[in-house]
């Protein structure tokens, strides 16, 4: 449901030419950041002192440090930061340095709050010569937030990628064939998942503040879990009541759990909801904990009452390569900025 979004601004879709390390935005005006940095050592974009050209891996860490504080300040306080990166082998002895993780902890050491390690599980691989390892398939995005009172949507996320994948850290995507001769571009669907989770629809142009979903429990259950299904079924059998389905959720799994968010008064009712949740646990036996897990329903988005004009939300890309997540955010009426020391890569129309 979208009806009560306020009126927006036209997006705007803005490539530039520049460096991570000092981009031309200003101070806390992007929304969400999702980019894939050069890899160390892995291309040669032919630019001079390019991020991934450092002469060791240290070096090549070290220098997120300053990237890192650029993004800290131009990502607005409920800004989402999503970094996608890839490892690297050591030319001294083949080990694997863990570069993600080694750049991770520098994020947090500069104060940014990691949120989640999301694994990017390819579809195929690049064929290896190597006898003596397996195949790499996967790649790391982390997602890291500055405060966390952080905008994010989990239900648009659900209702637009289904409910059997939606809250898995492990995302199966396929490649993106590129219309240009870029090695490294990603995949459409990554930057459409990062952005359904985490820019807003609607931001006030006075105090900052996006608008958010406003949702609420069903008293259904997920059709594609079979387990789901046949909870729904004893329900029905034993004519449990939408009270007793509801005293379920209240009470959790455990026989006390979280009765006392739907007593009134001072906790008079704790022990009628308990009684209610074993009658229905009685009936459901170990399908109980279903219920636990109800399907929730958009009422209407939630936003300022400033008065003001409303922008959409703002993404940027400030390795922005071919363009991907520039065109991802107009297909979805968000403003996006783009920023590469190289260009020529870059295209807006499919």
């Amino acid at each position: 449901m979208e009806s009560n979004l306020p009126n927006i601004c036209t997006p705007l879709q803005i490539a530039c030419t520049g460096d991570a390390r000092h981009l031309p935005i200003k101070t806390h005006s992007v929304d969400v950041i999702v980019t894939s940095p050069p890899y160390w050592t892995k291309r040669n974009y032919g630019v001079a002192n390019q991020i991934g050209d450092e002469a060791t891996f240290e070096d090549y860490v070290g220098a997120f440090q300053g990237i890192l504080i650029e993004f800290w300040r131009v990502l607005a306080m409920h800004g989402s930061l999503f970094l996608n990166l890839g490892d690297t082998y050591s030319k001294r002895n083949n080990s694997m340095l863990n570069l993600p993780f080694q750049i991770a902890d520098v994020a947090r050491k500069t104060g940014w709050i990691q949120r989640n390690l999301i694994v990017w599980n390819k579809s195929y691989s690049t064929p290896s010569s190597s006898r003596r390892r397996l195949v790499n398939r996967h790649e790391f995005i982390f997602h890291f937030v500055k405060s966390n009172q952080y905008y994010y949507d989990l239900q648009g996320y659900k209702d637009r990628f289904g409910l059997d994948d939606s809250t898995s850290d492990v995302w199966n995507l396929q490649m993106t064939k590129s219309k240009t001769k870029h090695l490294a571009p990603f995949p459409q669907e990554l930057v459409e998942r990062v952005l359904h989770l985490a820019a807003p629809k609607a931001v006030c142009t006075v105090c900052g503040k996006p608008a958010t979903r406003m949702t609420r429990a069903t008293d259904k259950l997920n059709p594609n879990r079979k387990q789901a299904v046949r909870a729904m079924e004893l329900a029905k059998q034993h004519g449990l009541s939408k009270t007793q389905i509801r005293a379920i959720r209240s009470v959790g799994i455990s026989d006390r759990g979280k009765a006392v968010q739907v007593q009134t008064g001072a906790g008079k009712n704790r022990e009628a909801v308990i009684a209610l949740a074993n009658e229905a646990k009685e009936a459901l036996g170990g399908y109980y904990r279903e219920f636990t897990f109800p399907l929730w329903e958009t009422l209407g988005w939630d936003f300022c009452s400033c008065g003001s004009e409303f922008r959409c939300g703002v993404v940027l890309d400030p390795f922005m390569g071919t363009g991907t997540t520039l065109r991802v955010a107009d297909a979805m009426n968000l403003s996006a900025i783009g920023v590469d020391v190289d260009t020529s890569h870059f295209y807006l129309d499919d």
